[in-house]
C-alpha cells in the first residue's frame, strides 16, 4: 500500500466503516476503471470537492453515470453559489490529487453530500492513491461519514 491508501484505511478503520483497497491496473477514465474492475460506471462514485464561496469545502458523492445538479445540491447545501475548484485548490483541500479524492483520510473532514442513488449498493472509489480502488458498502460510508443524502444529480458525466 500507499501512504494515500493507508490515510484511507486508517480513517475508515476509526470511522467504523468496513473498506478493502486493492489495487488494479491505471485507469485512463472512469469507464475504463468500470471496464477493469468488472463493474458499470453507476457503480463507482465519484468524490468531488465543491468549492463554497466562503472558501470552505464540501464532499459530493456522485455515480459515475451522473453528475452534480448544481440547482438541487445548492438548495441542499443552502447557498446560492458553489463551483468546482481547480486541480491544485482539491489537492490542497484534501490531500488528495484528482482521480484519488475521498473523503476518508481527507485533511480536512468536510461535510458530506451523498445522491441518494448510491445507498444500498457497494460501491468502488477512490483510495488515496492511482492505481488503487476503495470497496466499501455505501451506507456504511453514509453512516461512517454522517452524510447528507438526498437528490444531488442529473444524467450525464461531465463533472
Amino acid at each position: 500500500m500507499t501512504a494515500g491508501t493507508d490515510r484511507v484505511r486508517d480513517d475508515a478503520e476509526r470511522r467504523g466503516i468496513p473498506i478493502e483497497i486493492v489495487e488494479r491496473p491505471v485507469a485512463t477514465s472512469l469507464e475504463h476503471a468500470a471496464q477493469l474492475l468488472g463493474i458499470t460506471p453507476a457503480e463507482i462514485v465519484k468524490s468531488l470537492v465543491v468549492k463554497r464561496s466562503d472558501g470552505s469545502y464540501l464532499f459530493a458523492l456522485v455515480p459515475g453515470d451522473r453528475q452534480i445538479s448544481w440547482p438541487k445540491l445548492r438548495a441542499i447545501v443552502g447557498v446560492n453559489k458553489l463551483r468546482m475548484p481547480e486541480a491544485d485548490l482539491a489537492l490542497e483541500a484534501t490531500g488528495f490529487a484528482r482521480g484519488t479524492i475521498t473523503p476518508l483520510g481527507s485533511s480536512t473532514a468536510w461535510p458530506v453530500y451523498a445522491d441518494n442513488r448510491i445507498a444500498g449498493k457497494r460501491v468502488s472509489m477512490g483510495s488515496g492513491e492511482h492505481g488503487y480502488t476503495a470497496w466499501v458498502l455505501a451506507d456504511d460510508l453514509i453512516s461512517g461519514l454522517d452524510a447528507t443524502v438526498a437528490d444531488i444529480t442529473i444524467e450525464g458525466t461531465t463533472n
